[in-house]
């Protein structure tokens, strides 16, 4: 296997700064006069991105000062979530979760995603339906009986490594009480909550002009990071600069695809529909119903990773409408007339043939979100695979581990899956391997 990165430790702990439940310090905004907030953030806007990627720029350009091209998720943090307390989660483009059950890796794949939908400008209660779980346990409430949470992540990209940081108070009620974004030791945003009788934070990003700080006030219900550009105008370098941070973040956390292929639905004919995959892969043979015609180089190289993966010869995997039409079912074409329907085959081999699919397709036959303002050059997809190694054999398990290092290799996927032993894959070239422990 191959990797683009610089070589990993072959295993790494996730466990690697103390709890606590302040958001880390950084430099202190300096202090300036108010200016007005501006005009209400309209609800459900979509967020344009200006400053990381200005008009007339090459998309495949390398970025100043070798910095990645594409922005990337580095590290999650979990300083205070579910089960996790003061832990940094080291990402490669290929990166599994290594421990028991019971050691967090499915709430750190859970962060993850929610990180990722806010980033996309989803609301905070879309985000997190059940808020109360991802308070630690032992969380104490305060006078006020209020108890909550903090996640954040690193990316990195043409800006440098921006780092965010959010703390979500979930009892009594569920908001954001504060917001950090740093790069290169300096805060570029910071909000907190004034007054809890109001549903708004209270905003400072950085200006760096005649007004060296510009406050505000920010909603309590969506992150502040996703709605910079909606309220900078980019006119100083301060400014820009607090732009290509956000943009960047915000580029580097969309196009996440949360995948835990489900065999038990994957077997029968499904109804014609979008043809987008969905986390499950229920609907796996409406999509090769797309895939087989619209791009046949991909589907060709799926064949060959299935042919690889599955019992007896392969020559094709075709889909067929079904039931007059109303409904398609897919079936493995052996080469001797023989076709073989997916419901047949055994749960290792679908689930590896439906984990081959999401590494070899893209954002548009994935459900995933895609900011389409972004020069498909610069987009990186993240698969969060659930239980990768789940029903494989150690035959099927390298096999899609090769298939998944050689397409991480290539800079527009990303994955990030859990297993409960990875010493099968430790030492792999471009393989890192997080240990998570269950204290």
């Amino acid at each position: 296997m191959t990797s683009a990165s610089p070589p990993r430790p072959a295993a790494l702990t996730g466990r690697d700064s103390p709890p606590g439940p302040a958001l880390p310090s950084g430099p202190a905004l300096p202090s300036g006069p108010a200016l007005p907030s501006g005009p209400a953030l309209p609800s459900g806007s979509v967020l344009p991105l200006r400053g990381a990627f200005p008009s007339g720029s090459s998309p495949v350009a390398p970025a100043p000062g070798g910095r990645p091209v594409r922005p990337r998720v580095t590290e999650l943090l979990l300083s205070a979530f579910a089960g996790h307390r003061g832990v940094r989660l080291p990402l490669g483009a290929l990166t599994l979760l290594a421990g028991p059950s019971g050691s967090g890796k499915t709430s750190a794949l859970r962060a993850y995603e929610a990180l990722a939908r806010l980033g996309g400008g989803a609301e905070l209660g879309e985000v997190f339906a059940e808020p109360g779980a991802c308070v630690p346990e032992r969380a104490r409430a305060d006078a006020q009986r209020r108890r909550g949470f903090r996640i954040g992540c690193v990316a990195d990209g043409p800006a440098g490594p921006v780092r965010l940081e959010v703390a979500v108070q979930a009892e009594p009620e569920l908001r954001i009480v504060g917001e950090r974004l740093t790069a290169g030791g300096l805060v570029l945003l910071e909000t907190a909550l004034r007054d809890p009788g109001r549903r708004t934070v209270q905003g400072a990003w950085h200006t760096a002009g005649s007004t060296p700080v510009t406050r505000g006030p920010l909603p309590d219900d969506r992150l502040g990071t996703a709605l910079l550009p909606l309220r900078v105008a980019g006119k100083t370098p301060g400014q820009r600069r607090v732009l290509a941070a956000a943009e960047q973040l915000v580029v580097a956390l969309r196009s996440v695809f949360p995948c835990d292929p489900r065999p038990e639905r994957m077997r029968g004919p499904v109804p014609t529909g979008t043809g987008r995959l969905l986390g499950g892969c229920d609907n796996l043979p409406d999509v090769l119903w797309r895939t087989r015609t619209e791009c046949g180089r991909r589907h060709a190289l799926l064949v060959d990773a299935v042919r690889a993966g599955c019992a007896g010869p392969v020559t094709g995997l075709l889909a067929e409408p079904y039931d007059t039409g109303r409904r398609v079912r897919a079936l493995l074409d052996r080469g001797d007339g023989t076709r073989t329907d997916l419901r047949r085959l055994g749960d290792g081999e679908l689930r590896y043939a439906a984990l081959a699919l999401v590494l070899l397709t893209g954002p548009g036959v994935l459900g995933a979100d895609a900011p389409g303002e972004v020069p498909d050059a610069l987009r990186t997809l993240t698969v969060l695979a659930d239980g990768l190694d789940r029903s494989l054999d150690p035959e099927r398990r390298v096999l899609l581990l090769d298939l998944a290092a050689r397409t991480c290799d290539r800079g527009r996927v990303r994955l990030l899956g859990a297993v409960n032993d990875a010493s099968w894959a430790a030492g792999s070239e471009g393989v890192t391997v997080v240990h998570l422990d269950r204290d």
